[in-house]
């Protein structure tokens, strides 16, 4: 699949900046005295003008126009002084014009052709790729000011219609924003409108023999960022479209459900999975008297981690086809099409039935109620023929060191399409919830008489917990794995005496292992006879800031997760505890939480902790009672273990 590009602002950032030229003469536009002053509130940038159009010219070809005009009034708003314009075979740039104003709305400069930088968007893991960009950069020193940037696009690739997303970050307003949709009325335009303010929807009307559908919206106030609040995505107008039929470089589709979608899918790629003879022989033996089909699935796997490497192929028609899988074996390499398809192909070999998968990876699910093509990532589902009872086995494909079955937060806990002969099926890819994501942490803390102290920590983190430092372990040497470690750790004085991360024990979600002895000096300083000692030695978590105004999204809690803290203070045999802190124990619709510390017979003292949290979404008027447990636990978080030293 196409890979997705760099933004604007993180390319041009690392290439550096396009020159201008003075513009003199120019009549007064975008002043800013002439914005709505509500537009300015919790804002960085506010588009003064968007203007985007999109004319369908016929089942193989579009083009799109943009003009968009945005006041940008501090630092925090200047990557919308940027853009870049993306190109490829499929699609070609017809211009890129930008102008920048002042407050007054004056034009100060404006971009020559010659001064827009033409860029290769290579990724760094592209063997090939056709993609490339055009780039501008109008960023100026005094705020507030204007910029003004229109571009065309002309596409050869209508598998994808224009989007439109008027208001697509926080702290972004929008004073006056259309989108027009021009399409012959043979092919009419399908489309899903999403949080539109109300008199928003389309106006449909006829041109003669062309469809013509028109959105607006007009002064929309920024979002404010919000703790564990939705995706802007899911507070924003946006008006999503696909077409009914489309063709890409000579290969007709229809687009009209997931199954048509799925169906083009599956026959662009049919017939690529011709192996050679060699590797069709080495698969039967490697397979050869294993019986447990799991088993048998597995082994084929670990062959093409073994033998294959992940490396992006993407030209023209080659963003959707795959490369033959006797090219992967002959080569070693391939991307995901082509790497999932080479592995259904070795299955086969080993008389196993597999489909490949499209998905959206690393980013939100799709929308399954708009079929469209939303997936930028291929994986391989395998449905166990011999099971007791309906299972599958999910394989990720380009990678040579994710688990077997494992799809991590890169592809698990969403849809995919699943690309069979019969056309598309929407099926989920594997969930982890609170019972595979979590962090088990036992920890011995020593503490001298001085107050100094040394611990030795062992932490257990399964399933999506354990997805970064998996990649710690596999990307980095240990020296780069201990740096990244003691980053992160919440400790203000400390050393690291010893390290290790490992791989745990096999089991149905993978694990990590850290083990880490720490060297804690003036960890518990005496105050007089006193010792005051932080039973949570890195798990506290801090309340929430207080709120300003009302809250305006539902709380969204995405993440599930388990996480279990034994922690064991050792003290002198002089000192004695005075106080223990008090249990604490809260059930909630937002999770649960406990904490509590005892005396072990050997006068040891053992602090256990435990949080349990769900994936939930709660409404807005939640929030007061989400802040109060948050509270509730931070302040058990803090308890301190108080200890008196005996004189004698």
């Amino acid at each position: 699949m196409r890979p997705s590009y760099l933004t604007a602002a993180a390319w041009l950032l690392m290439q550096g900046t396009a020159a201008s030229v003075a513009v003199a003469g120019a009549a007064p536009r975008y002043a800013v005295a002439d914005m709505p002053a509500a537009l300015r509130e919790n804002a960085h940038a506010v588009v003064r003008l968007d203007e985007q159009t999109l004319v369908v010219k016929s089942v193989s070809r579009t083009v799109e126009t943009n003009r968009r005009a945005v006041t940008i009034l501090d630092e925090a708003g200047a990557d919308w002084a940027m853009q870049v314009v993306y190109y490829d075979q499929l699609n070609t740039v017809s211009y890129l014009r930008g102008t920048v104003y002042n407050a007054a709305g004056q034009a100060l400069r404006q971009l020559r052709p010659s001064d827009v930088r033409d860029y290769g968007l290579s990724d760094g893991f592209s063997l090939a790729s056709d993609g490339r960009g055009r780039a501008a950069d109008l960023r100026q020193a005094t705020y507030p000011y204007t910029v003004e940037y229109e571009y065309e696009v002309v596409s050869n690739n209508p598998l994808f219609y224009s989007s439109w997303r008027p208001q697509p970050q926080e702290q972004l307003a929008v004073e006056k924003s259309s989108f027009r949709v021009v399409t012959p009325a043979n092919l009419p335009l399908r489309y899903q409108e999403r949080h539109l303010p109300v008199g928003s929807a389309a106006i449909a009307s006829t041109e003669g023999t062309q469809l013509v559908y028109q959105w607006q919206v007009h002064d929309l106030v920024a979002v404010d960022e919000e703790l564990d609040a939705p995706p802007v995505s899911e507070l924003t107008p946006a008006v999503l479209t696909a077409p009914t039929e489309f063709e890409v470089q000579g290969h007709h589709g229809k687009l009209t459900s997931w199954q048509t979608l799925g169906e083009w899918t599956y026959q662009l790629n049919a017939g690529r999975d011709e192996l050679p003879p060699a590797i069709k022989a080495r698969i039967a033996s490697l397979v050869q008297g294993e019986t447990d089909e799991r088993a048998r699935i597995r082994k084929v796997y670990e062959f093409l981690q073994a033998n294959t490497r992940y490396i992006s192929i993407q030209l023209g028609i080659g963003g959707w086809q795959t490369f033959p899988a006797s090219s992967v074996a002959a080569n070693g390499y391939g991307d995901c099409k082509a790497l999932t398809n080479y592995c259904k192909a070795l299955l086969q070999a080993a008389n196993i039935t597999s489909y490949c998968a499209l998905v959206r990876a690393d980013e939100p699910d799709i929308r399954t109620e708009f079929p469209s093509s939303q997936f930028n990532h291929v994986v391989l589902c395998v449905p166990l023929a011999k099971a007791a009872k309906p299972d599958t086995v999910w394989l990720e494909c380009t990678s040579q060191t994710t688990a077997f079955n494992y799809m991590g937060s890169f592809t698990g806990n969403r849809h995919a399409l699943l690309l069979t002969p019969s056309g598309g099926k929407l099926v989920r890819t594997p969930s982890y919830g609170a019972a595979e994501n979590r962090r088990e942490r036992r920890a011995d803390v020593y503490v001298d008489a001085q107050g100094n102290a040394t611990a030795s920590i062992r932490t257990v983190r399964t399933g999506l917990e354990q997805d970064r430092y998996n990649f710690l372990f596999h990307s980095l040497d240990p020296a780069e794995q201990k740096k990244r470690i003691a980053d992160v750790l919440p400790l203000a004085n400390f050393s690291i005496a010893k390290f290790s991360l490992a791989p745990g024990a096999p089991a149905a979600v993978p694990s990590m292992v850290e083990s880490l002895a720490l060297t804690l000096p003036n960890f518990a300083p005496p105050s007089g006879k006193r010792v005051f000692v932080s039973a949570n030695l890195l798990s506290r978590w801090a309340s929430l800031p207080a709120t300003v105004g009302e809250r305006q999204a539902d709380i969204w809690l995405d993440n599930a997760f388990a996480y279990s803290d034994t922690i064991r203070i050792h003290v002198p045999a002089g000192m004695k505890p005075e106080s223990l802190p008090s249990p604490v124990k809260l059930t909630t619709t937002f999770g649960s939480y406990s904490s509590q510390i005892q005396t072990l017979a050997d006068g040891t003292l053992q602090y256990v902790r435990q949080l349990r949290m769900p994936v939930a979404h709660f409404a807005r008027t939640d929030y007061p009672a989400y802040v109060e447990f948050r509270r509730k636990i931070s302040a058990a978080d803090k308890a301190q273990v108080v200890f008196v030293k005996n004189e004698s």
